[in-house]
């Protein structure tokens, strides 16, 4: 049935050969615009998260008696971790010093 679609073809219903060519060459420009784009959030990620500092974790980290973390956050100059009991304990990044408590209310 297809090789009888195709034979009653006539030579007006093809495209012409300036339409082929301009649709090869839009697919051509898709084409290297997704390879660009994933080219470069692949890059983004690999330099982003390749950062030395991005993930200097402290050696250890002394909580009080009873306390069960269940979170962990830092920055430059303190890091802090979230316990089971809703409070934030704030540490210094320089001595490893608990600085503050914070109770969250959760009600």
């Amino acid at each position: 049935m297809v090789t009888r679609m195709v034979r009653d073809m006539d030579e007006n219903d093809a495209p012409d050969e300036g339409t082929l060519r301009f649709l090869k060459t839009l697919v051509t420009v898709l084409t290297v615009t997704m390879i660009v784009g994933l080219a470069t959030i692949v890059g983004l990620f690999v330099m982003r998260f390749s950062a030395a500092d991005n993930f200097v974790f402290p050696d250890s980290i002394t909580l009080p008696d009873g306390i069960v973390a269940e979170a962990f956050t830092q920055t430059a100059t303190w890091y802090a971790v979230v316990t089971a009991d809703d409070e934030i304990l704030v540490f210094s990044r320089a001595t490893g010093a608990l600085v503050q408590r914070i109770d969250v209310n959760t009600d």
